[in-house]
């Protein structure tokens, strides 16, 4: 039987974010927003204290069994061995709960991280992870999406033409989460389009690389304080050692390593991430909201009640949407298959959360908009409906998970 308790470490972990998010995210979130930045004071003193939205690397993938780790352990003891991925959901709540598009911003490897240690070589690790130190901000970037292949990842047109000592990569990518400051960038390209998946590569190219140039940070709708970059390609030379895994594995085809189940494993892991910082603005809107109901309905009042109902139907959605996510991150922690579950609950996560912060600004009428906390959270939430997949997408993999457990293919 699962337990819903929270481990006293991880009850650990939920109340430390909180206190970050609260006493540190929360007083410049309006500020950050409207100068679409973050004060680089502020990252420098963040950075000193540790603070990073880590997702989990997927290393279980390559040293466990898909069936959940050594024969011989039992269900708890490895629930007990590993815990990233709950930590993780249960810290990017919390973050998600303080400032979304701060939370983006935190120094460290971001999505970059979970690629190079599910597949990159043990000097890879060391080189590309090592850098992250209190004594500097530095983030690191996953580059996937371009303008024809988002959620479509078969589709990537940036190509990766071998030549002697490396590859010349050319193409281009957009919607890059902290894409112009990184130290390096996982970047996913094509040996040859017509290959499909099998010719799908990913590198980590570092930054300051001849013929690799960001000029552009998007102006967005929401998520105005994160960094979100288009990154170009013109005969980048990329060497050999920066192949991501290293050139043997590809060849060998060891564990099904190719550019593609690399994105794939990496998706699975980040996608319960994504799903709990869209619970983490959920509960924000919904308790500011809860908040200013209390203190400006009429307590007598048909309306009062209306909204009290209303208030308890989001209730209901961001309890449910939040055990689908625990779901997801338990069976990553035990190495179980989860991409099923994965899209499940951003899928769930996302849509819900855009409807609770439509819904909480219906309630707060006209004066939701006036600089309020809850018109911010409706214009950041948006996104997490169609980053790392949108629902469509999702609800594609969920389709396939079911069909293939009678014998089908879609």
């Amino acid at each position: 039987m699962i337990s819903f308790e929270l481990t006293p470490q991880q009850k650990q972990v939920r109340d430390l974010v909180h206190w970050f998010a609260e006493s540190e995210m929360r007083p410049i979130s309006l500020q950050a927003d409207a100068e679409h930045r973050v004060p680089d004071e502020w990252l420098v003193k963040v950075n000193r204290m540790g603070i990073s939205l880590s997702t989990p690397g997927s290393q279980a993938h390559t040293h466990e069994s898909k069936n959940g780790g050594s024969k011989t352990e039992t269900l708890e003891q490895r629930e007990q061995k590993k815990q990233s991925n709950r930590l993780s959901v249960i810290a990017a709540e919390e973050v998600g709960w303080g400032d979304p598009a701060i939370a983006l911003t935190l120094p460290g490897p971001g999505l970059g991280g979970p690629p190079i240690l599910a597949s990159g070589t043990a000097e890879q690790k060391q080189r590309f992870l090592s850098i992250f130190t209190p004594d500097e901000p530095r983030w690191g970037a996953y580059g996937l999406t371009e303008p024809g292949a988002g959620s479509d990842v078969a589709g990537i047109r940036t190509t990766a033409r071998k030549v002697d000592g490396g590859y010349l990569l050319n193409g281009q990518k957009i919607f890059i989460t902290n894409g112009q400051r990184a130290s390096w960038v996982v970047v996913f390209a094509t040996i040859h389009p017509e290959m499909g998946r099998a010719g799908h590569r990913a590198f980590v190219v570092e930054k300051g690389t001849p013929g690799f140039s960001s000029p552009r940070i998007a102006q967005k709708m929401g998520m105005r304080a994160s960094e979100t970059a288009e990154l170009f390609f013109e005969d980048c030379f990329v060497p050999d050692e920066n192949l991501l895994g290293g050139e043997e594995a590809y060849q060998a085809r060891q564990n099904g390593l190719s550019g593609f189940r690399v994105a794939m494993a990496t998706f699975d892991t980040t996608r319960p991430v994504v799903a709990a910082m869209a619970v983490g603005i959920a509960r924000a809107a919904y308790e500011y909201t809860l908040d200013f109901v209390r203190r400006e309905y009429p307590k007598n009042g048909k309306s009062y009640t209306l909204a009290c109902a209303q208030l308890a139907n989001m209730r209901q959605e961001i309890d449910a949407a939040r055990l689908l996510t625990w779901e997801a991150a338990w069976m990553g922690d035990l190495s179980m298959p989860n991409a099923k579950e994965a899209a499940v609950c951003k899928a769930v996560a996302g849509k819900m959360a855009l409807e609770i912060c439509a819904g909480c600004l219906n309630l707060m009428g006209p004066i939701g908009l006036d600089g309020h906390l809850v018109e911010k959270l409706y214009r950041d939430v948006k996104v997490y409906d169609i980053f790392e997949g949108t629902s469509q997408i999702q609800h594609l993999i969920v389709a396939r998970r079911l069909y293939e457990q009678v014998g089908l293919r879609i």
